[in-house]
């Protein structure tokens, strides 16, 4: 594509810092899995460009020293045989290092790449940060017009190929091709204004730890920020992890609440989740039993309010006075009573249906509404009350709470998308739940077993069925499996 047919990029000005950057290494890993706190490489793979010229190709099997799995094995080709002779990675890492020691580190979905050596470097007791170019950020920034920017896309679309996908040089000298085209096809002003774009740069407050933004993963996940005395300040979720803090805490001036929040924090961590159901219930569990200071209030469960039938009428309650097996019988989640009732007065004038029967207006004769028309007359008789309470359940109908659709406790199986076909974020997330009510996630066997044999009640949790009945409604098919108590076996595989 020429450079004049690519908009969006503004043209840099005619300064130093509009050139290429001349010293790149493009570097792939192919690793156990998904999550660079627990998964290992497996494999590098590095191509070192200098002044445009190619500088040094290199790669080496890393053994990870833990099983590769059947799905990873088929993924990449590397079986447990192949990495058994090979080094570990604390072997080869000084080496490993000098070979992008100065160079901008280019890689597609490059902080997988990224996060998976710096975890490893500092197994080996070892620091190493880099200038990070990630080449999907570079493409959609390049070419905004076309939707799909993974590897297989970004091949296809300009011609490339490789004889070894999926293992590390290979994709390796790939990245390599498609920024040479790019050198070609591309004027370089404008390559140049969109690596500064992709590469981006966030002034994190002074409190923070300079490299923060190193740490951050891309994948989805729960946040929590702390201030100088330890005390939680803030729980958020996000789909990228590192996108979501740094734009929360980057270039901050204590002005606004949320720069107030930013310029309070001393120490963030976070926890990673294979996607949006797990950060949406561990978000949730935290704001409930860790109270942060800059959240809104979550109202306790004791003050949530139901509707429920009683004779004609319908009575606004607290949802814990009802039972659990009689949950299926009420209307709607409200956070206060006077919501529950605002809400059922509107379903009234709605449908016409009679206030004074409903119990929300005590009067003699007629209610209020039928005197205006608005009532078809069950609080004198004119409506039968066997229609108006048929006509009221059909206007209720789409509040009416769900019943827990499965036969008890269960494992909900959340697997992780990665962009480019795995890996970008934990691959699997099991999320144990009993009649609405959440337990915990387990991503091994020994942790689903505990989580199976936790002995709670089960209850009602506002926000868990909120979460689900939401997580449910979108999906056609759900992956998940009946847990009893000391149940033992192998779910997480």
């Amino acid at each position: 594509m020429a450079a004049a047919e690519i908009e969006g990029l503004p043209p840099p000005p005619a300064t130093e810092d509009a050139a290429l950057p001349r010293d790149l290494v493009f570097v792939d890993l192919e690793t156990t899995g998904g999550n660079a706190a627990h998964d290992r490489i497996t494999e590098v793979g590095l191509v070192r460009v200098q002044d445009g010229e190619l500088v040094e190709e290199w790669s080496s099997l890393v053994n990870p020293e833990c099983p590769i799995s059947p799905y990873i094995e088929a993924f990449t080709g590397i079986s447990d045989a192949m990495v058994a002779g090979a080094p570990r990675f604390a072997e080869i890492a000084e080496l490993v290092r000098q070979k992008l020691q100065g160079a901008m580190f280019v890689a597609h979905n490059a902080r997988f790449d990224y996060s998976f050596l710096r975890s490893e470097f500092r197994k080996a007791d070892m620091n190493f940060s880099a200038t990070v170019l990630c080449t999907v950020k570079l493409s959609r920034r390049l070419f905004p017009e076309f939707v799909r920017h993974n590897l297989d896309a970004v091949m296809e679309r300009n011609g490339l190929t490789c004889s070894a996908r999926h293992r590390a040089l290979g994709d390796a000298r790939v990245l390599h091709d498609f920024w040479c085209k790019l050198r070609r096809e591309v004027m370089e002003p404008r390559l140049a204004a969109a690596v500064r774009s992709a590469v981006g740069a966030r002034k994190l407050p002074p409190n923070l730890p300079p490299d923060l933004a190193d740490e951050l993963p891309e994948g989805p996940g729960v946040y929590r920020f702390f201030g100088a005395d330890g005390e939680l300040l803030y729980v958020g979720r996000c789909s990228s992890l590192r996108t979501r803090v740094l734009e929360q805490l980057a270039d901050a001036q204590p002005e606004s609440r949320q720069q107030k929040l930013a310029y309070q924090v001393r120490r963030v961590d976070w926890v990673q989740t294979a996607g949006e159901l797990g950060a949406m219930l561990l978000e949730a569990q935290w704001i409930k039993t860790l109270k942060p200071a800059f959240n809104r209030r979550v109202k306790e469960k004791a003050g949530t309010f139901t509707l429920r039938p009683a004779g004609g009428r319908i009575e606004t309650v607290p949802i814990d006075a009802v039972a659990i097996e009689d949950l299926t019988q009420c209307f709607g989640v409200f956070h206060s009573a006077q919501d529950a009732r605002k809400a059922l007065l509107d379903i009234a004038h709605a449908r016409q249906l009679c206030s004074k029967v409903l119990g929300l207006e005590q009067s003699e004769g007629s209610c209020l509404a039928f005197q205006v028309g608005k009532c078809r007359g069950a609080c004198i008789g004119k409506e039968p009350l066997l229609l108006h309470n048929t006509r009221l359940q059909l206007a209720l109908s789409s509040l009416k709470l769900k019943a827990w659709p499965f036969p008890g406790r269960i494992a909900l199986r959340e697997r992780g998308a990665g962009s480019d076909g795995w890996g970008a974020t934990p691959g699997t997330d099991l999320h144990v739940v009993d009649h609405w009510t959440y337990l915990g996630t387990a991503r091994s066997d020994e942790e689903l077993a505990v989580l199976g044999a936790r002995r709670e009640c089960a209850g009602f949790d506002v926000d868990v069925y909120r979460i689900l009945v939401r997580y449910f409604s979108k999906r056609a098919k759900l992956d998940w499996h009946e847990l009893a108590p000391q149940d033992d076996r192998n779910l997480s595989r």
